[in-house]
């Protein structure tokens, strides 16, 4: 009986077998006969994106019909690489069934130009091609490629927030109301945006604020001994004697403090060049800091210029070293203990205290 089982059961492997290569026999073997190819955008198109024009289209692109020897489905594939590039690295700008164009956005675009090495306000080149796909991966690269110019920008963040900008005798830059004069800005409170507070150093004279560097038409400045005013012409603020003082206002309830300074006048804690930022937003990722600039008036107050970051996360760091580190919880502003500082790409002015970890950052778009 066991001989029997086994004798049916060989037999119906066999049956199984024939009938599954007679299957593969029967079906029509698919071929070639025509590779797409793109006939617009002309090769040497020039695109200079524009961040205001994020989602309107940047181009449209068309390719003639892939042929194969049967009716099949294709899906088309649209993809960019760097100027000679390979295309193990590429982009892909769009996937489309059964059509032969597609429009891309500014947006697409410019972030398919940022990922494949762009540089922001920078010209380069980059290649691009079309490659059609049937079922069972039965794929074909078109004919040609083209070669495009790109300007990519950086992007463009949401920045509903006022700065106050210190101006006066006793603070840095004296009453030269100019746009390019290093005005020190007050450190907006990360999670209430009508707090405002300043740890640092004050020379004996008056000051006000003004929210628009090299405008006078909006000013806060002293109302009484314990609230502000925020006018044309608003009154100064007095300070007695050099040293460092905290400042603080609130321009909802309008009611300001200014003392002397709890832990008295301090020397410089760092070396000039020995406060930086680091984290995978920076130029230099977690491997290296970014050196920022202090202030030769006052010496725990540290600027960066225009600087790209991207999308990410950092942090300030002392020395170089992980020993001291401050960060924040809070995008553009804030304070704490050497949390991630959230950051969307974009350009941003820096500002940052060693005295109580307040950061400041500014988008300069």
């Amino acid at each position: 009986m066991k001989n029997i089982y086994k004798i049916l059961i060989a037999f119906v492997g066999v049956l199984a077998v024939s009938c599954n290569a007679d299957s593969v026999d029967e079906r029509p073997i698919l071929s070639t006969t025509s590779a797409p190819e793109i006939t617009a955008p002309a090769t040497g198109q020039n695109y200079i994106l524009d961040v205001n024009d994020a989602d309107k289209e940047a181009a449209k692109f068309t390719w003639s019909a892939a042929e194969y020897s049967t009716d099949v489905a294709v899906k088309y594939t649209l993809l960019i690489d760097k100027k000679g590039g390979d295309f193990t690295a590429a982009r892909t700008l769009a996937v489309v069934n059964n059509a032969t164009e597609a429009s891309i956005l500014v947006k697409g675009l410019n972030q398919a130009a940022i990922d494949l090495g762009g540089k922001p306000e920078v010209s380069a080149m980059y290649d691009v091609r079309i490659a059609s796909t049937v079922a069972g991966s039965f794929a074909q690269v078109g004919k040609n490629l083209i070669t495009i110019s790109i300007t990519p920008y950086i992007g463009k963040v949401t920045y509903d927030f006022t700065d106050w900008y210190l101006i006066g005798a006793a603070v840095v830059g004296g009453w030269d109301n100019n746009v390019d004069t290093n005005h020190q800005p007050m450190f907006r409170d990360g999670k209430k945006a009508d707090v405002y507070k300043f740890v640092g150093y004050f020379k004996a004279g008056n000051f006000k604020l003004i929210s628009e560097k090299g405008s006078w038409a909006s000013q806060l400045g002293k109302a009484s001994d314990t609230s502000i005013e925020i006018k044309d012409n608003a009154g100064e603020f007095t300070i007695p004697a050099d040293g460092y003082y905290t400042f603080e206002f609130n321009t909802t309830t309008l009611v300001y403090t200014l003392k002397a300074y709890a832990a008295g006048a301090t020397a410089p804690i760092y070396d000039k060049d020995k406060v930086g930022i680091i984290g995978d937003a920076t130029a230099k990722g977690w491997d290296a800091s970014t050196p920022m600039v202090r202030s030769t008036f006052n010496a725990h107050a540290w600027t960066l210029g225009v600087t790209s970051l991207n999308d990410g996360g950092m942090k300030f760091r002392a020395n170089d070293a992980w020993d001291v580190s401050w960060g924040g919880t809070t995008p553009f502003s804030g304070g704490g203990n050497g949390e991630n500082i959230p950051v969307a790409k974009s350009k941003y002015v820096i500002y940052f205290n060693d005295l109580d970890g307040s950061y400041l950052m500014i988008p300069n778009q």
